[in-house]
């Protein structure tokens, strides 16, 4: 028959192991919020990061690359106000001062941006160029392109250094009779298989079928205003994020080169307390045979 004292003994230990249950729990915890409110500090957003779900920038399509952005990345958003988005025509103008300005790959800064301001699943694409409002007299507008020759012109025509494929050759994206109804960004992807080379605004491109996005009713994408832009795309964590694609339907756009990672990186990080305890054990005992 168990006596009072063996009873108290397990209680002991079922007790230190509830506590150190706990201790885990509330430093795992602590870590994740210390993480994430130094990202919001870091970045002025929240959330911080956002996780890619299709393939629109990806860059080698068929592996996927570091240091572009592929399904189940994890991007770290900067808010538009700690930063200003250089476009891709600045960045390929010799005689702007962000002339050469890399992000993700490709020249000028990548946005993450709501179709019309609306509701709809936000856009991750590279601003390609900017058209501001100079004047208005008489209801007729004139517009700037920062980073081009483009001054107070009524409408925007500009062929881009941006290289496209197309039949075995190559011609220049270009922005074609286009007249603005208000000032915002030009947008496309970088994938060269599927939208790179398409503008996401279709009415730049003289109504060109090959181009264009819709927002959630069907309307054609304008001009990306500043009030339209969540985040300026910073940092990628790659590949992580791809647990949570496997949940919302859209796994299928993920690599299996990105699927190996994320497998060897998961396996990795479980194997290392196992390995950092047998090093630590293997020291102890070292030191302790030495004395």
């Amino acid at each position: 028959m168990p006596t009072s004292n063996s009873s108290n003994d397990n209680d002991k230990l079922e007790y230190g192991m509830v506590r150190d249950w706990l201790r885990e729990a509330c430093l795992a915890v602590g870590l994740v919020i210390l993480i994430l409110g130094g990202l919001w500090v870091a970045t002025g957003q929240f959330p911080p990061m956002v996780v890619v779900e299709s393939g629109s920038m990806m860059h080698n399509t068929e592996d996927g690359s570091l240091g572009a952005i592929d399904p189940g990345d994890l991007v770290i958003v900067m808010n538009p106000t700690r930063k200003n988005i250089i476009t891709y025509v600045e960045a390929t103008h010799k005689e702007n001062q962000n002339f050469g300005y890399k992000s993700h790959g490709m020249y000028g800064d990548v946005i993450i941006y709501n179709k019309n301001g609306g509701a709809d699943t936000p856009v991750i694409h590279r601003a390609i160029l900017k058209v501001v409002l100079n004047h208005t007299i008489e209801d007729q507008k004139t517009w700037d392109v920062p980073g081009t020759s483009l001054v107070n012109v009524s409408s925007i025509n500009w062929v881009l250094n941006y290289p496209c494929n197309y039949h075995g050759g190559t011609y220049n994206l270009e922005i074609k009779d286009w007249t603005p109804n208000h000032s915002g960004y030009i947008t496309t992807g970088d994938n060269p298989n599927t939208n790179g080379c398409k503008i996401d605004q279709i009415v730049a491109t003289g109504q060109d079928g090959r181009n264009g996005l819709k927002d959630e009713f069907g309307n054609p994408v304008t001009a990306v205003k500043d009030d339209w832009i969540m985040g300026i795309a910073s940092s990628e964590i790659p590949w992580i994020g791809s647990i949570k694609l496997l949940t919302s339907g859209t796994h299928s756009f993920v690599t299996g080169e990105t699927w190996f990672n994320l497998s060897l990186t998961i396996f990795v990080v479980l194997l290392s307390p196992t390995i950092l305890e047998s090093f630590t054990n293997n020291q102890k005992s070292n030191n302790d045979e030495e004395e």
